[in-house]
């Protein structure tokens, strides 16, 4: 069989070799598990996005707390107390007066309005206008999540403690979403290519790392385009059902596949280990991931050439394809016998043998071990 050629530096254009050409940001904001919280609270479909958009379309402004009024009060001067059931429509009518307004953590009452904050001035500020300047000091002084929206611009900027997030007009993050499910489906249709690879050279007991650096380098940058992905579905709300939809449908096997990659090859084995691959492998900075510094993820030193170092597999991943084949028996069977080869080789009396399997069972591996073997997919791929 040809061995596909790669080389691991990106060209002069920046682009992958295989092909990669969007860069998932490693320094996204929404990374932060607070701040995407926040965003979550300000989302589409929420009452408080609701009125946000109802002052934004009046041409107002407003600065917005939310938090405990009791943890909050030493930052007020004046103000008029409310303690209101929250509504979309009497914060719209609030944000007409000036100074700022306060909602309880939970979103369920009007505490203040009008009130003036007076945040620590010793904080620093890159913010220049007065709303997004006491904004961001409130934030930075008691981590509250501090909203300020902009009367000319009509932007909506989110604050949390040192976190700062300017959201994005719904019609351009659907844009950009869209050409990231787009650019996902291009990942998945290569991922599954070089799974397909895999998986006859599996059968031919002919893989070299390499062969599973390729298919452990395009499962994670799925796995980060879909991240990326689902952060813009946060920032939706309900306008990103769909596109969580497809996300769904475009990721559903990747996650299970590249844990069942690492628990086949990793040079140690083991459960424990296994784990610790994939938190390697979702650690890994980008320009790593792009340029295959991946040895280490499955335990193999820089010293060794992916090119010429043959591996062959526990069977994790092959027996994970064949239906209703439970988790434990897969590990049962992987542990019994000596890595797929012999699981390919072993007769019904074998696996018979393998506490959890009985005849019934026993047929169904042999029997899903047969199909693989001979799916199109696999065929197809030998005859090239």
């Amino acid at each position: 069989m040809q061995r596909e050629e790669r080389t691991p530096r990106r060209d002069e254009r920046g682009a992958s070799p295989l092909g990669f050409t969007r860069t998932p940001s490693e320094d996204d904001p929404r990374r932060d598990p607070k701040l995407l919280a926040a965003i979550k609270r300000v989302a589409p479909g929420t009452d408080l996005r609701q009125g946000i958009d109802d002052i934004i379309r009046s041409r107002e402004g407003a600065l917005i707390v939310v938090g405990e009024p009791t943890e909050l009060g030493f930052l007020f001067s004046g103000g008029i107390s409310l303690d209101q059931p929250f509504t979309p429509q009497l914060l719209y009518e609030l944000a007409k007066m000036d100074g700022a307004i306060i909602v309880n953590s939970d979103l369920t009452r009007l505490a203040v309005a009008n009130v003036q904050l007076m945040p620590d001035r010793k904080i620093a500020s890159s913010e220049t206008g007065t709303r997004h300047r006491t904004a961001e000091r409130v934030a930075k002084q008691t981590n509250a999540l501090v909203i300020s929206i902009s009367q000319q611009r009509s932007t909506i900027s989110v604050f949390v403690g040192h976190a700062r997030y300017q959201l994005d007009q719904i019609a351009d993050v659907l844009a950009k979403t869209n050409q990231a499910l787009a650019t996902l489906d291009t990942y998945r249709q290569r991922l599954e290519q070089v799974v397909t690879r895999l998986t006859a050279l599996e059968f031919q007991n002919a893989v070299v790392l390499d062969d599973v650096l390729v298919v452990l380098q395009r499962a994670e940058m799925n796995t980060r385009m879909a991240e990326e992905i689902e952060r813009d579905c946060v920032e939706l709300g309900t306008e990103g059902r769909l596109i969580r939809m497809q996300l769904e449908e475009l990721v559903g096997h990747v996650p299970r596949e590249k844990a069942a990659v690492i628990a086949d090859y990793h040079a140690e084995g083991g459960a424990e280990r296994a784990r610790e691959g994939l938190d390697a492998l979702a650690g890994l900075p980008y320009q790593d991931l792009l340029e295959f510094e991946l040895l280490a993820v499955i335990g193999y030193p820089a010293t060794v050439n992916p090119l010429d170092h043959s591996v062959s597999p526990r069977g994790y991943r092959v027996l994970s394809h064949i239906p209703r084949l439970p988790d434990g028996v897969v590990r049962r069977v992987v542990t019994k016998m000596d890595g797929l080869d012999s699981i390919v080789r072993a007769s019904q009396r074998d696996l018979e043998g393998v506490d959890g399997v009985g005849a019934v069972r026993a047929r169904e591996i042999r029997e899903g071990l047969r199909r693989l073997q001979e799916h199109n997919l696999v065929d197809r791929y030998l005859r090239i």
